[in-house]
């Protein structure tokens, strides 16, 4: 099916969800009926969402499920995780078989849209980039023309490739997969000398799934915007005001000082009117989301506040070894800024 027709068709599911049960399902109220939030993760994909032989999920984006869980629910563990390919997770969202999409997944206008469901936010600023054997003696991504590049199909990482390759007038092998585990099989056994993805992505399979990551030299270009975040169906405001302001929580809180280690103490003592605020102590924002005033303090106290949860996966000291970067607080120059919780 063509990207064209395969938006048309996820299109015109949205539209019957529309007419149907889910414009005026109260989304809230089925999770805690159900006691547990359905969180939709990718099948695995180190510092965003991977399991444990034991089935116990980490990663960013299960720590976004996790948030959003405690704040409902007040238990961060009441998390039913729904692993799911590129291709199935708007129909999963859709659907209604998960409550929300946690799936290193870039907002485009297409997606916005086009499919019926709206982004909460961005819980992670990335960009396309390339990786290549070290033995392959390349530096550039402007040297891969006519190269072979192992990418996964139903994804905006497919069409920056071609739109990358076009601009720069170079000769496109696509070695397109659906599968992500498959795409990697074929990357590591030869079948190709290029893959793409984001460039998180690169750094997880190149800290993780490879057997040497010496061998593997991630080029220096980034070629688009990839910013990833939650997404949530349209036709429920109140769950989409409870997934947006459970994100900005997470930045308001570090933006505060707030961390997992000193809010049972801050929320005894402090008298910074904006730390009351976010924790309950004062006002009736909890009464405006349908929550209960401690939402904020049981995601910091169960979860932490962003910079704790991207350190704590993604960060310096983790196999990833990423920096902030872009992710950094826009007080300290980067791009994580949280609308005022006032």
């Amino acid at each position: 099916m063509t990207q064209t027709k395969w938006l048309a068709a996820a299109a015109a599911v949205a539209l019957i969800g529309f007419s149907g049960s889910y414009a005026q399902a109260q989304t809230l109220n089925q999770v805690q009926d159900r006691d547990a939030l359905r969180c939709g993760v990718n099948v695995g994909l180190a510092g965003f969402s991977i399991a444990d032989d034991q089935g116990n999920w980490t990663g960013l984006d299960v720590d976004y499920c996790r948030a959003l869980a405690a704040a409902v629910l007040g238990d961060a563990d009441k998390v039913e995780y729904v692993p799911l390919s590129a291709q199935a997770r708007f129909t999963a969202l859709q659907s209604g078989e998960v409550d929300v999409l946690s799936r290193n997944t870039t907002w485009t206008t297409t997606r916005d849209a086009g499919l019926g469901i709206h982004f909460v936010g961005v819980t992670f600023y990335d960009g396309q980039g390339f990786m290549v054997p070290a033995d392959l003696g390349v530096e550039s991504a402007h040297d891969l023309s006519g190269a072979e590049v192992c990418v996964q199909t139903g994804t905006t990482t497919e069409l920056n490739l071609a739109d990358f390759f076009r601009a720069n007038d170079m000769d496109l092998q696509p070695v397109v997969f659906e599968g992500f585990e498959e795409s990697l099989n074929a990357f590591f056994g030869g079948r190709c000398q290029v893959y793409t993805t984001d460039m998180s992505g690169l750094a997880a399979i190149r800290s993780v799934d490879a057997e040497n990551p010496e061998d593997y030299v991630i080029l220096p270009e980034t070629i688009s915007k990839e910013p990833l975040g939650p997404s949530v169906r349209r036709g429920d405001d109140q769950w989409f005001a409870i997934a947006k302001w459970v994100n900005y929580a997470l930045i308001e809180t570090e933006e505060l000082g707030i961390t997992s280690e000193n809010v049972d103490e801050l929320r005894e003592n402090s008298d910074n009117p904006g730390v009351q605020r976010v924790l309950g102590v004062t006002g009736d924002l909890a009464d405006l989301l349908g929550l209960e005033n401690d939402w904020a303090y049981d995601i910091v106290s169960q979860v932490g506040n962003y910079g704790e949860i991207f350190e704590r996966n993604v960060g310096v000291d983790t196999p990833l070894g990423l920096e902030r970067g872009v992710n950094a607080l826009w007080t300290d120059g980067g791009l994580m800024y949280s609308m005022p919780i006032r």
